[in-house]
């Protein structure tokens, strides 16, 4: 069987409420990290992973998921508004396909605690993460 998070076997994930399914898979070749919603393919820089990891580190504490479509505003201080800054390692949005580049607060914390590299709540709604 392939590596867990590989084309070949993706996790099996759920949004930090449980209200969703999806999965998830690290593309190396693509670098980038490919995020399926039923028929909807997000996809995301692979140094996310790395990237983000290192900012709840440096921030260490919990910080709000703050999870919103590429159209909405984020709010400041979140990991959505994060994925998104100029002041990020990338200079600007992880999410690669355009109309599909937000959600990042939402998809990304769940691959982060499948490494064991984070923590996330699991609350109806305001939930957070923190490095591990």
């Amino acid at each position: 069987m392939a590596e867990p998070g590989t084309r070949g076997n993706p996790w099996n994930l759920t949004t930090p409420p449980g209200t969703a399914e999806f999965t998830a898979f690290r593309d190396p070749a693509a670098d980038v990290l490919v995020v399926k919603v039923g028929k909807a393919e997000l996809k995301y820089s692979l140094s996310c992973i790395e990237e983000l990891h290192a900012m709840l580190k440096e921030r260490g504490d919990w910080v709000p998921l703050g999870g919103a479509d590429e159209q909405k505003p984020t709010t400041p201080g979140t990991v959505e508004a994060w994925g998104r800054s100029e002041d990020n390692p990338v200079g600007g949005w992880y999410g690669l396909k355009n109309g599909l580049r937000g959600r990042f607060g939402v998809y990304v914390p769940p691959v982060l605690e499948a490494l064991g590299l984070a923590e996330v709540e699991h609350n109806a709604k305001n939930n957070r993460m923190r490095a591990k």
